[in-house]
């Protein structure tokens, strides 16, 4: 085994000796080949332990969140660096854990490594979830608030009519429509006006014979 001063000349050598990474396994959604974590690690850990590198996962909790710690150490300079991936878990379970921890365990070993499978087999841990929808602007809300008290509207009626969790988070696509019914409500409950009482002197009615 060849000696080195640290962990960056070591991994440097290392580099040099790994091949191309095989795509062994197929995604069944995407029907595409891909590298998974076995194929690149019998790749990349036989070129690092034949210098002196040692290759290891763990979890840790820096900033209160879970992360997959990588790391790759060189035992004869004692020098060592790491890289922390964050664990986006889709499913709250052991099955998403599981499959949150071996892509993140295989970003951490390419990030270290500089090695680069190209397909992605993340899907089922990196599902992106939808955008939350647009809400309303301050000024909109207090536009909605206004015509809520004058229209003496059920709030909660209408927050579930367009399934909004408050007035301040209601969706801006909803808007223009419930500004729309709450002025149908406050139109429909004005009093309706009656003809002003002239005190009899209103102008008389002729019928055919009078109005000779």
């Amino acid at each position: 085994m060849t000696t080195h001063k640290n962990i960056y000349i070591a991994l440097a050598s290392a580099q040099a000796d790994m091949g191309a990474v095989v795509k062994g396994s197929t995604n069944p959604h995407f029907k595409s080949k891909y590298a998974d974590l076995a194929d690149v690690m019998s790749v990349v850990l036989p070129a690092l332990n034949a210098h002196g590198i040692a290759a290891w996962h763990s979890v840790t909790f820096p900033d209160g969140q879970n992360y997959m710690r990588t790391t790759l150490s060189h035992g004869e300079s004692e020098t060592h660096i790491n890289c922390d991936v964050p664990l986006l878990v889709s499913k709250n379970d052991m099955q998403g854990m599981k499959s949150a921890t071996t892509y993140a365990k295989r970003i951490g070993i390419e990030s270290l490594t500089g090695i680069a499978p190209e397909d992605d087999d993340g899907h089922a841990a990196s599902k992106a979830p939808p955008p939350p929808p647009q809400t309303v602007s301050p000024e909109q809300f207090v536009t909605l608030r206004d015509l809520v008290e004058t229209a003496g509207a059920d709030l909660p009626k209408l927050l579930a009519a367009y399934r909004a969790p408050s007035l301040e988070q209601f969706p801006l696509a909803a808007f223009a429509s419930a500004v729309g019914k709450l002025h149908q409500k406050i139109d429909a409950a004005k009093p309706v006006e009656k003809p002003a009482d002239l005190g009899g002197d209103e102008i008389p009615e002729f019928g055919p014979e009078e109005s000779k």
